[in-house]
């Protein structure tokens, strides 16, 4: 039964409990027959859980609603974008936790908002743009950027020079996480810089699949270099 006449910590609670479920796709099922107003609202919260996992689903849920929701009523979308933004934004009072990596996953899952938002989206890896300083909002946008190299790699490899520096940074997941988009966009360019993280073996955590996984940066050094080979 789809829960659609809940309200209020009800609806929440019932999307923490989808959001928790072991089958998470077909979880992610039932979140899409859910209203997409409330639905949106309620994964907007989530973006800061401390549950690796619910923040996780919480991402990967809005970047398929959100495309739903574009291919009806593109404004709509348009608006959750400019709320993500916001987020990040000093005035809004807030951190903007997950909010660059929903970003990301919006993109990677329509083509006409990736066409407008990408570089807005990779500005946040730019000095010279709206670079976010904070190590922990790095993590969540090199996320994002991962997310959105995997299906449109055209729409990032000219912000390469901006992502390389990360590949230096003092954070491992940092480190990790750039190393792992140069893989996915096959940066040759990176090279000397992958092989001195082959013998860093610093750990973190990311999503694969429908898991969120433990690797460390000289296993994502060393996958990236062969698929520059």
């Amino acid at each position: 039964m789809v829960k659609t006449e809940l309200l209020g910590r009800d609806f929440k609670q019932h999307t923490l409990e989808l959001l928790s479920k072991d089958n998470f796709d077909l979880a992610l099922s039932e979140l899409n027959r859910l209203p997409s107003g409330r639905l949106i609202n309620a994964l907007f919260s989530f973006l800061y859980h401390t549950d690796e996992y619910v923040k996780w689903r919480a991402i990967t849920a809005m970047g398929s609603i959100v495309a739903e929701i574009a291919d009806k009523n593109i404004d709509q979308a348009r608006v959750i974008m400019r709320r993500l933004m916001w987020n990040l934004n000093d005035e809004s009072g807030g951190i903007g936790w997950g909010s660059p990596e929903a970003m990301g996953a919006i993109l990677s899952r329509h083509e006409g908002l990736s066409k407008e938002y990408a570089h807005l989206l990779l500005s946040y890896a730019m000095e010279d743009g709206n670079y976010l300083e904070h190590e922990m909002l790095q993590h969540d946008l090199l996320r994002g950027i991962g997310r959105l190299s995997q299906v449109r790699p055209e729409l990032v490899k000219e912000s390469v020079p901006y992502l390389m520096h990360y590949l230096k940074s003092a954070d491992a997941v940092v480190r990790g996480l750039a190393a792992w988009i140069m893989g996915l966009l096959k940066i040759e360019e990176s090279r000397l810089h992958l092989e001195k993280l082959t013998g860093d073996g610093s750990e973190l955590r990311m999503p694969k699949g429908n898991e969120i996984i433990t690797k460390s940066v000289k296993d994502l050094a060393e996958e990236a270099l062969e698929k520059l080979s």
